[in-house]
């Protein structure tokens, strides 16, 4: 008769998968935002992983956590594992659908700049399929199960990223409004919006143009740049505008510059391609046709 003995069991994978986020990220609520579970969980799985090794892989404290000896060990392995197995996983997916381009981008330059494009690029691939997926901050291409992405990124932008534009701040308001706006010192008699992404638009363009000018900075506040924007459409008040996001709205007349001040920021919009996706043709012709798409610049302001 045959025997068959009870085999030891490994650790659970997820266990494996917080602790290695938990290292690589350097504590457990940001593993937990990047895992899409609770801080809580996250802790959980790695105390059951330092149950089964017998050792504790973290230092807790009041002010975090940090790496024992033993964690600090076997990070590296555990970061190159998950890489690989991620890169395994991306194989699988382009082999399977070449054709089906997924993109992650900020929901701003995914609504207002990505957007009015895809048309241009399904007539020139009629057989692509693309899926856009708005988020906030960079996705990990080797892990996550994007093609590219599109975010804006401080200067310089990173190796193997493709520089499509830097990023130019100057208000923007509706025609109407923008005829008693002579000086940014007429500001003060208008309402100003506001973008929660980024609080900091009008104190950086007013420190180089408004000079002593006082306006209002307690204006409308919008967590979604798309809805400022069209607020400002709208005539509600005088938005910051980044030029590859309202550059449409600039052609079209619906938004015009009051000003000729533009400030420059140590940032660009770049697209990132997935180091597996580089090889795929669909891919190559969309982020060609994404990369010549900044234009010049010369003919938006109001003369």
């Amino acid at each position: 008769m045959s025997i068959s003995p009870p085999r030891p069991k490994g650790p659970p994978l997820n266990a494996l998968r917080a602790f290695e986020a938990a290292a690589r990220l350097g504590g457990f609520a940001r593993a937990a935002e990047e895992l899409c579970v609770t801080p809580g969980a996250v802790s959980q799985h790695v105390k059951a992983l330092e149950e089964w090794a017998g050792s504790n892989l973290f230092e807790r404290r009041s002010q975090g956590i940090r790496l024992t000896p033993l964690g600090r060990g076997v990070m590296a392995d555990f970061s190159a594992a998950f890489d690989r197995m991620g890169e395994a996983v991306q194989t699988l997916r382009l082999r399977a659908a070449p054709n089906r381009i997924r993109i992650a981008a900020l929901p701003s330059v995914a609504q207002l700049w990505l957007s009015p494009r895809l048309p241009a690029i399904r007539k020139t691939i009629p057989n692509v399929s693309i899926s856009v997926t708005a988020l906030e901050a960079p996705p990990n291409l080797k892990r996550e199960p994007f093609d590219m992405s599109i975010f804006f990124e401080d200067d310089p932008v990173s190796s193997g990223s493709i520089d499509v534009c830097q990023d130019v701040i100057f208000p923007v308001c509706a025609p109407s409004m923008a005829a008693v706006l002579g000086t940014p010192a007429d500001l003060s008699d208008v309402t100003c919006l506001h973008d929660a992404s980024w609080p900091d638009d009008w104190a950086l363009w007013s420190k180089s143009f408004a000079g002593e000018a006082e306006y209002d900075t307690g204006g409308p506040v919008f967590s979604l740049y798309s809805l400022a924007v069209e607020e400002a459409r709208n005539g509600a008040g005088v938005l910051m505008g980044h030029e590859a996001l309202v550059r449409a709205d600039l052609e079209s007349g619906a938004l015009v510059a009051p000003f000729p001040d533009q400030h420059v920021l140590e940032r660009s919009l770049s697209i990132t391609v997935a180091g597996l996706s580089v090889a795929n043709p669909t891919l190559d012709t969309i982020v060609k046709a994404l990369a010549n798409a900044a234009g010049k610049r010369s003919s938006i302001f109001r003369q």
